[in-house]
């Protein structure tokens, strides 16, 4: 509950954002750090970081046009593996700025990577992979792509 409003935040935000295209693409977010993102070292807790890739991927799906053919089938996203780096901590009201770049995909999977700076540096970079699940199973990469573009074109 309480990212509830960053979340609603980022989802009203992209809505007024360019478009992106499915497949190869990068979402970039501006934030701070809030006082519920602190651990007890009073600086960005590694879990929080985790969920600003969420927040960063629903960027990318509501401006890619993958949310919506995600609802429209009945399909979820699934991240299948993270990992990050940290570098350099995040303090209170501190600025950053988070990507997330779909580089590629295979048969099963699309991978990412993101990467958290300020104005000085990078302050921690990860790649994850994560699929498009439907009740029957993994949606083939190539699959999504095909659906979000027919999307596209009968709206038009």
């Amino acid at each position: 509950m309480n990212l509830i409003f960053r979340m609603l935040y980022v989802a009203l935000r992209a809505l007024f954002k360019d478009r992106l295209p499915v497949g190869v693409a990068a979402s970039h977010l501006s934030l701070r750090v809030l006082p519920n993102d602190l651990d007890l070292n009073f600086h960005m807790n590694n879990g929080r970081y985790l969920t600003i890739c969420d927040l960063n991927r629903v960027d990318l799906f509501i401006r890619s046009g993958l949310l919506q053919a995600m609802f429209r089938r009945g399909w979820i996203p699934v991240i299948a593996e993270q990992t990050i780096k940290y570098k350099k901590t995040l303090g209170l009201f501190e600025r950053y700025d988070v990507i997330v770049e779909v580089t590629h995909w295979d048969d099963k999977y699309f991978y990412m990577t993101h990467t958290f700076s300020n104005t000085e540096r990078v302050i921690a970079e990860g790649t994850s992979k994560g699929v498009v699940k439907s009740r029957s199973g993994v949606i083939a990469p190539a699959e999504v792509i095909a659906a979000v573009e027919q999307d596209k074109k009968s709206k038009n």
